[in-house]
């Protein structure tokens, strides 16, 4: 029963009547873990693994104070189960982004990337955004400070939907930023050429990046419910066609389903992981594949 409920709060429908980022973020989190076993990739331990060095930006309440009085010296406490990546979060903010029900794919993808904001935080990791559409809108580097997790989560309920797409090249513009190793977040419904894709991520994956790619889609993009011949209005080149129900039923679903299998399979060819997000789909299955993402990988 607590199970049906915590699924019933993470409904795309229900987050979106709470408001705040934070608080959807919280909610979702919390309703993720509940239950959990415990996990040395989740969280943050209280048993001792060992010291380092304090860096700028780092949290002063895990500096150890006595041994500072002793030696003059700054040092982190650290715990088993602390992971400091850098997490890297990209959200596609592009027109097409605008489309769904009960959320659009935008809102979605908002609720998404601040949820594993919030869970990254958790596990002290240091955490940016790049918000793009057709070039890179706006970019926070990865950063633990403590107001890092309110100013990504700012930036995103400033986000509004803009103009064409470019992920090639926002992913092209974006290695440069990313020297520092770590984990590598996409939230988009990738309208883009699979082998392009490919080519895009794959120098990520070089460089040392794990890369978790989360494909946003709404029902109406896989089964569309047209049953009349009608004019149909591109989000982002405003142009219209004129679409026959039985195209859609047939060639359209069976194209659309092969760019979908082309796109998972780039994906997996770099060793990307690969979750489909629903517009109308609670958030607790891409959270979950995200936390054995990071199981696997050791973080």
């Amino acid at each position: 029963m607590a199970a049906q409920t915590a699924n019933r709060l993470l409904k795309p429908e229900v987050l979106a009547r709470l408001g705040s980022l934070e608080l959807v973020a919280r909610t979702v989190v919390d309703g993720v873990t509940t239950g959990l076993h415990r996990s040395p990739h989740f969280g943050f331990s209280q048993e001792f693994a060992e010291y380092r060095a304090y860096n700028e930006g780092d949290d002063l309440r895990y500096v150890d104070w006595n041994v500072y009085a002793r030696t003059d010296r700054t040092y982190i406490k650290r715990f088993q189960g602390e992971t400091n990546t850098a997490v890297t979060l990209l959200l596609d903010a592009s027109a097409s982004m605008n489309f769904g029900t009960p959320v659009n794919k935008l809102h979605q993808g908002m609720y998404l990337l601040a949820a594993l904001a919030y869970m990254a935080r958790k596990q002290h990791d240091a955490i940016g955004l790049a918000v793009f559409d057709e070039s890179v809108r706006h970019y926070l580097a990865p950063s633990a400070r403590p107001d890092s997790l309110v100013r990504i989560l700012g930036q995103l309920e400033s986000t509004e939907a803009g103009a064409g797409t470019d992920i090639i090249a926002a992913l092209a513009s974006l290695r440069a930023s990313m020297s520092r190793r770590g984990l590598v977040i996409v939230a988009s419904d990738f309208y883009a050429d699979a082998d392009e894709l490919l080519a895009a991520l794959r120098p990520l994956a070089h460089q040392g990046q794990d890369v978790a790619v989360f494909h946003l889609l709404d029902v109406e993009e896989v089964e569309p419910s047209l049953t009349r011949t009608s004019a149909l209005r591109d989000l982002e080149s405003d142009e219209a066609v004129i679409v026959d129900p039985a195209f859609l039923r047939n060639g359209y679903q069976s194209r659309f389903k092969a760019h979908c299998a082309s796109i998972e399979q780039a994906c997996h060819r770099i060793g990307a992981d690969y979750t489909r997000v629903m517009t109308d789909e609670p958030l607790d299955a891409a959270l979950q594949s995200y936390l054995r993402f990071r199981e696997r990988r050791g973080r």
